[in-house]
């Protein structure tokens, strides 16, 4: 163990919020916490809590409670949705000794709300889909029809024909419409320092998909790539794990589609591939600066990620 405190880790059983657990067991105390008691999460850890949903005015005093009863001195929230309860109430948090990082609350919002996050495109002269909101007016075909706000392939059809255009908007809740990319589909984990600088970023395609999560997928080298990711996340205004989805197409072009503020289920591809977005964002939410050589990964590496886990007793 190193001479870091105990980490309390929400969203325990999400694909990034295992990721999170897994990198750092080995390496200092951790604490899992989910609203789901059953959350692999929360048998990988050394200690766990349930809490409920971070909608629930409850959420971030069972957190404190948590962390009072575990000695937790940290907290890495994986789930987008939690920080906007995280960031209302983290004096409780200060109350309990427990130090958080977390982007504002603009920001988060920014990337939760789709329609907002491809304005901010706009207005930056950041390529992005063509998009609507309730209708496809302007917007060229085939189509992607998802909700303003979700996660994942939750309620998100992809249509070709008009008929299927007008089910898919019944179907869907504030339904925002974009022009379906061409391309190969990329996921781009990067760790944004305070200052919003960035301070690595790894590279990947996503070679295969379920239910929105990343599955397999290979890092590769992009410049270009990240050099334009630099100027989405500054006009964004995020700071701390991130990572970024769009498309590269045939012709070089690059589009992007969303960036969520947390890191991602996929995350286990970039830090086999050496870069310990983990480790170094713990030193920044202690206060220790960022170390940009830890964030470089290498390109070339594959991996085939399963999220079943079996427990005996």
């Amino acid at each position: 163990m190193s001479d870091f405190p105990t980490v309390l880790v929400t969203g325990g059983g999400g694909p990034a919020g295992v990721a999170v657990v897994r990198a750092l067991v080995p390496v200092t105390r951790v604490v899992a916490a989910d609203a789901d008691p059953s959350a692999v999460g929360l048998r990988l850890a050394h200690g766990s809590g349930v809490v409920p949903l971070g909608s629930d005015p409850g959420f971030v005093p069972a957190l404190c409670e948590i962390a009072l009863n575990s000695d937790a001195k940290a907290l890495v929230c994986t789930v987008a949705e939690e920080m906007v309860a995280v960031r209302r109430d983290h004096r409780l948090l200060e109350k309990a000794g427990v130090a958080t990082w977390l982007p504002n609350a603009e920001a988060v919002m920014t990337c939760l709300d789709k329609w907002r996050f491809a304005q901010r495109c706009l207005a930056a002269g950041i390529a992005a889909p063509p998009t609507a909101l309730g209708t496809a007016q302007g917007v060229p075909g085939p189509w992607v029809v998802k909700p303003r706000f979700g996660r994942g392939s939750r309620d998100v059809h992809v249509v070709e024909r008009s008929d299927e255009l007008r089910w898919a908007l019944g179907r869907v809740a504030e339904p925002l419409v974009q022009t379906r990319l061409e391309g190969r589909e990329f996921t781009v984990d990067a760790l944004v320092d305070r200052d919003g600088t960035l301070a690595g970023a790894v590279a990947r395609w996503r070679l295969e998909t379920k239910a929105g999560i990343s599955t397999k997928g290979q890092t590769f080298a992009h410049d270009g790539l990240v050099g334009e990711v630099r100027r989405l996340l500054e006009a964004v205004q995020i700071e701390g794990p991130v990572n970024v989805q769009g498309f590269l197409g045939a012709d070089g072009n690059i589009a992007f589609t969303e960036v969520n503020p947390r890191f991602s289920g996929g995350l286990p591809l970039s830090l086999a591939a050496g870069a310990d977005f983990v480790g170094e964002y713990l030193r920044g939410l202690l206060g220790l600066p960022l170390r940009p050589d830890r964030l470089r990964g290498r390109a070339g590496v594959t991996m085939t990620r399963y999220f079943a886990e079996v427990f005996e007793g």
